[in-house]
């Protein structure tokens, strides 16, 4: 987890104000900074916050390399075919860095040929200051964030973050907006003589589902050809092993729910099977009494994990609730309440233990129809069609928070559910197969594990959990507690007056409103090209809470 910066087209009058904004990013990457300008570009500035992972000793960017000495390149991701792109195409690379391979496959692909040939997750900028090209891009799910102002006269900057270009956008004349780049994506751009740019295009290079063009890390003359299930755990655990890559300690997230179960259990025979010298730590929260406590504790036990509780309290809510805010950069109400825990449990990683690299299970929900709702599909195209939406989405809401929430204490976040060749192939399967079954949400995933002792019976059947009752107390809910910490910091009078002053997403509860304000005071004008839409769950009449509470299906149980 880094974070990129850079500017094109900028005076270098400003700069002092303009680079007050790159330390906002520092979080990202506590090890080194760095700006970099090249006198051949007029006004280009490339600027780099490292958390090393991998190559403590020549992994710092802007990464040059000797064959092409007009190229410069940052990049937030990791790469995990980098050594057969190297195999393949006889790469020379200067460093053991992953990303690398990126400038070799643009100085001798071109431009086409560089992201479809990624096997990663990855945001970055290369300057070419010999063609004065500048190109941009993005993985295919967003799991890397990157965010841009592009003005009308060809100022360009970029960001891992949108704190870092909010404050820039205020120094420019005119009506200028930071917006997410988007996934999937790559763009193109000319460096005039005054250092401003010109827009090329924007081409589309993945889509979800979409079947990936490189050599896959599991060819797929290797899988079945009848029995999914085991397709299905095969290339779910090379998912989870391809993301061994570390020179840091790798960890996990503990809920006791399916998702995060899975992985801890295949990232401890992983483990064990590459020989790694210590032992996986994994993390659970809640408070004393909550359901994923006592679940996650008893998923550690199975595994043998190096387990920690962290337990929170009330008080550590109201302590954390508008810093995450910040660091989320969104107002939406079902992330915010799943980002408190999250926030909380990073920043007890980073202050407890020598954990930097931490594994995840983001993504299986859309994936796999694991939101309760998904019961109330009206068919199983239906179905697929929702999935492919929140997958398309996922870097506004359940991605943004997974990436924040961990890199605000220069984490790393690790996603092997959105891993390209298992989405891809969990996606052509039959869509009746991936419905929910019998009234269980996520039925296939958790029967291709069936009888493997992966996990206790009643853990890979456990129900759907909201996360945030999950980690709060079987006598309160997250819900209950939020409400009555705001209730006295939000008038009646604001929520009638808030259609007025907030006319996109206009918050419908106190709630709402206090998430609308705390952001608005550091984002102000951002709301709509950051935050589209509220995510809602779909096809449920009469719900006007994003809260799986509210569903009918909802169970609260262990």
């Amino acid at each position: 987890m880094c974070g990129l910066w850079a500017l094109f087209g900028f005076e270098s009058n400003s700069l002092s104000c303009i680079c007050d904004n790159f330390s906002k990013i520092s979080h990202r990457g506590p090890d080194a900074f760095k700006i970099e300008h090249d006198n051949r570009i007029k006004n280009a500035y490339l600027g780099f916050h490292r958390l090393s992972i991998v190559d403590s000793l020549c992994g710092m960017q802007p990464i040059r390399h000797y064959k092409y000495p007009l190229l410069y390149l940052l990049c937030n991701g990791e790469i995990y075919n980098c050594n057969n792109l190297k195999e393949i195409h006889g790469f020379e690379c200067s460093t053991k860095c992953d990303i690398e391979v990126l400038m070799h496959l643009y100085a001798t692909k071109g431009i086409n040929d560089v992201c479809k040939n990624l096997d990663g997750v990855f945001a970055f900028c290369l300057l070419d200051a010999e063609k004065k090209k500048i190109l941009l891009g993005r993985d295919p799910y967003g799991i890397r964030p990157l965010f841009k102002i592009l003005t009308a006269n060809g100022q360009l900057a970029i960001s891992s973050e949108s704190k870092a270009l909010v404050g820039i956008a205020k120094l420019l004349s005119g009506d200028h907006v930071v917006e997410p780049f988007t996934p999937g994506t790559f763009e193109e751009y000319d460096i005039l003589e005054n250092g401003l740019v010109k827009f090329v295009r924007q081409e589309q290079y993945h889509e979800p589902g979409q079947k990936p063009s490189f050599n896959t890390y599991v060819p797929w003359n290797d899988l079945s050809s009848t029995d999914i299930q085991e397709n299905i755990k095969i290339l779910f655990s090379a998912a989870i092993e391809k993301r061994l890559m570390a020179e840091r300690r790798i960890g996990c997230l503990l809920s006791g729910g399916l998702d995060s179960s899975l992985v801890a259990s295949i990232l401890v025979k992983q483990a064990k099977k590459h020989n790694l010298s210590y032992k996986i730590q994994s993390f659970s929260i809640g408070m004393e009494d909550s359901p994923d406590i006592m679940a996650a504790r008893q998923v550690a036990n199975h595994i043998g994990t190096e387990h920690h509780e962290i337990i929170i309290t009330e008080k550590d809510i109201v302590e954390v609730l508008d810093k995450v805010i910040y660091y989320l950069e969104t107002f939406d109400i079902t992330t915010i309440r799943a980002s408190v825990g999250m926030y909380l449990i990073a920043r007890y990683i980073k202050t407890n233990t020598d954990t930097t690299v931490i594994f995840s299970g983001e993504g299986a929900d859309e994936l796999a129809q694991g939101y309760i709702y998904f019961k109330d599909a009206p068919n199983a195209f239906d179905g697929h069609k929702e999935s492919l939406r929140l997958l398309k989405d996922i870097y506004l809401y359940d991605g943004l928070r997974a990436d924040r929430m961990t890199s605000a204490f220069g984490l790393e976040l690790r996603v092997p559910f959105l891993d390209l060749q298992f989405t891809n192939y969990y996606l052509s399967l039959d869509p009746f197969l991936r419905q929910p079954q019998n009234g269980v949400e996520k039925y296939l995933l958790r029967s291709a594990f069936d009888g493997s002792d992966l996990l206790p019976n009643n853990i890979l059947w456990r129900s759907k959990e909201a996360f945030s009752d999950g980690v709060t107390s079987i006598k309160k809910s997250l819900f209950q507690i939020l409400n009555e910490i705001i209730e006295d910091k939000v008038q009646d009078d604001d929520l009638k007056a808030a259609c007025e002053i907030y006319p996109h997403c206009t918050p419908k509860t106190k709630e709402a409103y206090y998430y609308r304000k705390a952001f608005e005071s550091h984002y102000h004008g951002c709301g709509e090209s950051l935050i589209p839409y509220y995510w809602m769950p779909q096809w449920v009449k009469g719900v006007t809470d994003p809260s799986a509470r509210f569903i009918s299906h909802y169970k609260n149980t262990v």
